[in-house]
């Protein structure tokens, strides 16, 4: 008996199969839940296109009301889900409440928002409208990295838009997703909400299903390309938010104590587990050494512990795959530059690491052009601004950036050059349920958020009626 169940067809299920989910603060198993085998995956697709007609049907403003009910159901069990984030995921217990607390903010916005619609034309010759219909059943694949905010992510706008879902949590994070289940199970009608887990296997089989309309995924951008490759037979309409390489970039006029904690702060938040976070730092070569002297200082005196843990305010890396992943970084940024913080594995249970920075590095090496995903900062220097922008935008991602200045003007000026899909101006992963997020290049297709976002939930269909003789 699990744990946790699975939500299909309005019943919480046990799963054919089981798996283990690990605390990465102690590795030490946290909880046994439900996994679904194929058939499950089946009966969880069947019973989300059986429901979608009838509420397709139901009104805008009831299929809102069902979406601020659930807002209100986290904030009912918002402490008991803050716990369990923190166990599954390992990010700080204040980050956790954070996070419900974004969760819950999400779904209230998204309650307010209507499916636009617009006249072109009504008058004697004719009627032309744009309307929007849903989509159908749409497949929600997320990453271990916000399981619960990002599960909002795609529950919201789905059913907001009036379709119906079945949502794939990560593997190493289940729980959050699993007890989310739990509330929708009393909140909608069977089958319009389908909470389905996996051990990665089952991606492949909801991605290809004829009866799935619209794949929504947030992960790694190899993950996104399978996934498009995938959908191309059915031609599914796709929102894939991938991988970043995120660019802040510090002109020469700043004040280098409060813009280091700006910058340390968009780096490190999540343990540098956010696709949005600052991946690579580049500072004036007028400000370089003092700028890395400062990280340095805020690296070192961040504490490092169990989420659980009073005071702690950089948790563990996740799972232990990324973990080995972001040792090898640290060798490669150790063999190509000087880490002047950090730098060690801590010799604990759980997957820790210090905070590290690590400056002489520039682009071409490893550690500047790959995603690290973890507790790792590059800083590089530059002394021309043209030089460091074509830098900035020579990477493959276009997710986010940011640019730091006094000069509120040049550093917009600056801004307007970046290619990405957001770029901040003295602040980084600045980001809410009224702003679109997209991505460009390999960072990206479609919008998440916003009306930009509901949208992409949608049909358009256009009414075009001729009128007169």
């Amino acid at each position: 008996m699990s744990d946790y169940k699975m939500l299909i067809g309005g019943r919480l299920v046990d799963g054919d199969h089981q798996m283990d989910v690990i605390n990465p603060a102690t590795e030490e198993l946290f909880a046994t839940v439900a996994r679904a085998s194929e058939r499950q995956a089946d009966e969880a697709i069947e019973a989300a296109a059986t429901a979608f007609p009838a509420w397709a049907e139901v009104p805008l403003a009831e299929r809102q009301a069902k979406v601020s009910q659930l807002a209100d159901a986290i904030v009912a069990n918002a402490d008991r889900l803050a716990r369990a984030l923190t166990q599954e995921q390992g990010k700080p217990l204040a980050e956790a409440q954070g996070e419900i607390a974004w969760a819950e903010g999400y779904l209230r916005h998204y309650a307010t928002l209507e499916i636009a619609e617009r006249t072109i034309q009504d008058d004697a010759s004719g009627l032309i409208q744009v309307r929007r219909r849903p989509l159908g059943v749409v497949a929600g694949i997320i990453a271990w990295n916000f399981p619960l905010l990002v599960a909002c992510w795609k529950i919201g706008p789905a059913v907001i838009a009036g379709n119906t879902i079945v949502l794939k949590p990560a593997p190493t994070t289940p729980v959050t997703a699993l007890m989310l289940g739990e509330l929708c199970r009393d909140i909608f009608p069977a089958g319009v909400v389908n909470i389905i887990t996996d051990a990665n296997d089952l991606g492949g089989y909801l991605t290809a299903d004829p009866r799935i309309a619209k794949v929504g995924f947030t992960g790694s951008t190899a993950t996104g390309k399978k996934i498009m490759a995938s959908a191309a037979d059915g031609l599914k309409r796709l929102t894939l938010e991938l991988g970043g390489n995120d660019p802040g970039i510090v002109l020469d006029d700043v004040d280098v104590r409060a813009t280091a904690q700006g910058i340390f702060n968009a780096a490190f938040l999540n343990c540098g587990q956010v696709c949005l976070a600052i991946k690579r730092a580049y500072v004036h070569d007028s400000i370089y050494d003092a700028m890395c002297d400062e990280l340095a200082r805020l690296a070192e005196a961040a504490v490092v512990d169990d989420g659980l843990a009073q005071g702690a305010q950089i948790g563990p890396i996740q799972n232990k795959a990324q973990y080995e992943k972001v040792k090898a970084f640290l060798e490669s940024a150790r063999r190509d530059g000087t880490i002047v913080a950090g730098g060690e594995v801590i010799d604990r249970a759980g997957y820790f690491l210090r905070p590290t920075i690590v400056r002489d590095v520039t682009d071409g090496h490893e550690i500047v052009d790959e995603e690290q995903f973890g507790p790792i900062l590059p800083v590089i220097r530059y002394s021309d601004i043209d030089d460091v922008v074509a830098r900035a935008n020579a990477s493959p991602y276009g997710l986010g950036a940011s640019v730091w200045s006094r000069d509120v003007d040049s550093a917009v000026s600056v801004a307007n050059r970046i290619e990405s899909g957001s770029v901040w101006v003295n602040q980084h992963v600045a980001i809410g349920p009224h702003i679109p997020m997209a991505g460009v290049k390999s960072s990206g297709l479609g919008v998440e958020q916003a009306e930009e976002g509901l949208a992409e939930y949608t049909q358009l269909t256009v009414i075009n009626v001729a009128r007169g003789g």
